[in-house]
């Protein structure tokens, strides 16, 4: 069967983390940047190295690329003795001596390394398992821990790293798999041992990427510098398209936020091209966050597609609809081009990304596979008389895999084998299918600005804790502007405070706050923002205000998947 008798298949994997780096110390807050790499970035270029004839689509935010980047420049330091790694669970790991049983900083790196699926990662290994009950055990009996031995926090270190290694390093480096025979009593050596693999890893990811990119089988794209929810960077106003009577910060708006969605993009575009080596013909606006106005920015910066989620292409039909009844259906398996923009937007199939995301991890993995491509197969038969269709699965690339077994190796390998020699799909990626003229967009007069979730902007903005926020992001980008503008700062300076304002400005923050997050997580994250916060008026030589320094959210809710990912529409609001 010729190829283009088949339908295309674009699987979008879609990394990022925010910034965990203190500007002002070089201290990463949180290890999730390292540990995602060495488990599900390495992973999933691996699975594409095993399987030649698939492709997909990967993005990455440069702000990840950055902090995997630093990572790699503080391990190097540190082994030439000219300075400190800034993680602290990476220093723990190949310290001499560990914080002594009881102390402060020893109870942080308890804490620090239970902070994994129990389910999936500590239960795998009965030598991690014990190792977490007896950390139970002293929490409950503080007065005990005098007694516990430098050697349980040492093992406890290990199996941490052993336990978010990803899978196809575990069943392939001998050093790993030695170490988990080992399975206790583990040396100074054997730490630093540990050491080495995940350096190796960390400063494997980019050229093996790139690497993939140069055979054909990734199309690299990128995000915002640091994320940033660019709709609302323009205009905050932008929410109430999708939601009219949302409620909207006391600031009318983030004061010269054109200008700095405009900076994320050139940004973006530079680290990008530092790291690959090649220019970014495609972007994953962070979360899917379109709007008219930021569909003009991508223009403006050449690229040549995005992306977002179905909701958003059935707001826009709806819209259009009102004007022209005559329109078609809810299509959300090709792409559209909307008022003055060129750039096609593709449109994430919901349905089949949440089943991925929420609903596959406990199921066998041929099974999982079997359905997936099942839905698919009916897609492509419903839509064969269509000649610009293209089923687009986009979801991260990191998140979900925690919660299948063996960080999804057998579902991942089965779904690659499958697509890879399918007589009526075929996988493929944006770039290709635009190069090749496989698709025509259709033509809407508007779209209405929203995310890949529900199709609005309410993870971010609305909630009173998120609204709070961004009256903090507004009042402090005031000050930059004044302190930035006065002839005071040196140019060093004015950089250093326009990439401080940058990781202000990323989503992440934003999402996390609200009463239906876990307090554990929203605690972490808006202590973060904060800091990060108060290093911006440190920079612009400005002291913070009192409002920084207050607690705005703190959670209580026990969201699916702890919140990390969310389904694409809301429960019961499915078009």
């Amino acid at each position: 069967m010729a190829s283009d008798a088949r339908t295309p298949v674009v699987l979008c994997w879609h990394m990022h983390q925010p910034s965990y780096q203190d500007a002002r110390t070089g201290e990463f807050l949180f290890p999730w940047v390292y540990l995602h790499t060495i488990k599900d970035y390495s992973d999933m270029a691996a699975h594409l190295e095993q399987e030649p004839r698939a492709k997909a689509v990967v993005n990455f935010a440069p702000i990840l690329l950055e902090q995997i980047e630093s990572y790699l420049v503080q391990i190097e330091r540190w082994r030439h003795g000219a300075g400190a790694i800034g993680d602290p669970l990476l220093a723990g790991l190949v310290a001499e001596q560990l914080p002594e049983a009881g102390t402060p900083a020893y109870t942080v790196l308890v804490e620090k390394c239970l902070r994994a699926n129990p389910e999936r990662i500590i239960r795998r290994y009965p030598a991690y398992n014990r190792l977490a009950d007896l950390a139970d055990f002293y929490h409950q009996k503080p007065e005990l821990q005098r007694y516990v031995a430098d050697r349980f926090l040492a093992d406890l270190l290990v199996w941490y790293h052993l336990g978010w290694m990803g899978e196809t390093i575990r069943k392939e480096n001998h050093c790993i798999q030695s170490l988990q025979e080992k399975a206790q009593h583990f040396s100074l050596d054997d730490r630093r041992a540990l050491l080495d693999v995940i350096f190796e890893i960390l400063s494997g990811i980019a050229p093996r990427y790139r690497r993939l990119a140069e055979k054909g089988q990734v199309e690299l794209s990128v995000s915002p510098y640091a994320h940033a929810m660019l709709p609302l960077l323009i205009e905050l106003e932008s929410a109430r398209e999708a939601m009219p009577d949302i409620p909207l910060p006391a600031r009318p708006a983030y004061p010269g936020g054109a200008e700095r969605a405009d900076w994320q993009m050139r940004e973006a575009r530079a680290v990008f091209h530092r790291f690959f080596g090649m220019e970014a013909v495609g972007c994953w606006a962070s979360e899917g966050g379109l709007s008219q106005q930021t569909l003009a920015l991508l223009d403006e910066h050449g690229f040549r597609w995005t992306a977002s989620g179905d909701s958003v292409i059935h707001n826009s039909l709806n819209r259009a609809r009102q004007q022209n009844p005559e329109l078609p259906e809810h299509r959300v398996h090709r792409p559209y081009r909307f008022g003055e923009s060129q750039i096609p937007v593709f449109f994430r199939d919901d349905g089949l990304s949440d089943l991925i995301g929420f609903t596959y991890a406990d199921w066998h993995a041929k099974d999982a596979v079997g359905d997936l491509v099942h839905h698919m197969e009916n897609i492509a038969s419903a839509s064969r008389n269509e000649p610009h269709r293209v089923i687009s699965v986009i979801m991260d690339g990191e998140n979900a895999w925690e919660y299948f077994p063996q960080n999804g190796f057998h579902f991942l390998n089965e779904l690659y084998r499958v697509l890879a020699s399918h007589p009526r799909l075929e996988l493929s990626t944006y770039r290709q299918l635009l190069d090749q003229g496989r698709v025509e967009p259709l033509h809407l007069p508007h779209l209405v600005a929203g995310s890949w979730i529900y199709g609005t902007f309410s993870t971010w903005i609305g909630d009173p804790d998120k609204n709070r926020a961004w009256d903090l992001l507004c009042e402090a980008k005031g000050h930059y502007d004044r302190l930035t503008g006065n002839g005071d700062l040196s140019a060093g300076q004015k950089a250093a405070a326009s990439r401080q304002l940058a990781i202000c400005e990323g989503s992440d923050w934003f999402w996390w706050f609200g009463d239906y997050n876990p307090a554990r997580i929203v605690s972490d994250f808006e202590h973060l923002y904060r800091r990060h916060l108060v290093n911006l008026y440190d920079l612009i030589g400005c002291p913070a205000p009192a409002s920084v320094f207050q607690q705005l959210s703190q959670g209580s809710g026990e969201p699916a998947r702890g919140g990390t990912m969310r389904p694409g529409h809301e429960p019961g609001n499915e078009p």
